[in-house]
């Protein structure tokens, strides 16, 4: 429960990072930051513990009895919005791919994603966020050492480096919680009227 994930905000409430619950709490007991709940409203360690949790809410058991899990809490003095670099690896392909082929849509168990140079490496392709795709075993063996033209397959989509929010560590979260939803769908909404713009002046 404690290496369950929480939703960091700025001090303008805008989603800047995911912690663990154990970290979260040491920021709560340091005054560094406060719980957030319901209409958005904040507690100071003090007042989240006093907080009855609900029939099915996550608590943890304390000397002085349980206190609820917080899902989002709010730095009290940080208002800025970290820039981060996006290190190429495997899981960022596969999560800016969305997990999916990008050849045939399928989204088959992470086992069974592998990773596919678009223009081959024998054909000089190089290992680039440009060149690489995110590729199921099938659609992987189906086009081999030739490029989508050659093996005739359609790429769904041009690789390129990606533009996320500083959230990059969201996109690989497996649970996110219902109380993170208020604060994500503001980012989602600014990265697809980006992503409009962006489109539109290409």
């Amino acid at each position: 429960m404690l290496d369950s994930n929480v939703l960091v905000l700025n001090r303008s409430y805008m989603p800047i990072h995911v912690t663990s619950a154990r970290r979260a709490f040491s920021l709560i007991y340091q005054d560094i930051a406060q719980a957030v709940a319901g209409e958005y409203e904040t507690f100071d360690f003090d007042a989240w513990r006093r907080l009855c949790p609900s029939r099915g809410e996550e608590v943890i058991g304390t000397p002085s009895g349980s206190i609820r899990v917080p899902r989002v809490i709010l730095l009290r003095y940080y208002d800025r919005i970290p820039k981060r670099h996006i290190r190429y690896s495997r899981v960022n392909i596969f999560t800016r791919d969305k997990f999916t082929c990008q050849y045939c849509s399928a989204r088959p168990p992470r086992s069974q994603l592998n990773l596919d140079h678009v223009i081959p490496r024998s054909l000089g392709g190089r290992t680039t966020w440009e060149n690489v795709v995110a590729s199921c075993v099938d659609c992987n063996r189906r086009k081999g050492g030739r490029t989508p033209h050659q093996a005739r397959v359609l790429l769904k989509r041009k690789p390129e480096r990606p533009r996320w929010t500083p959230l990059v560590n969201l996109a690989s979260a497996t649970i996110r919680y219902e109380e993170w939803q208020p604060f994500l769908s503001i980012v989602d909404g600014g990265a697809r009227a980006k992503s409009a713009i962006d489109r539109s002046r290409g």
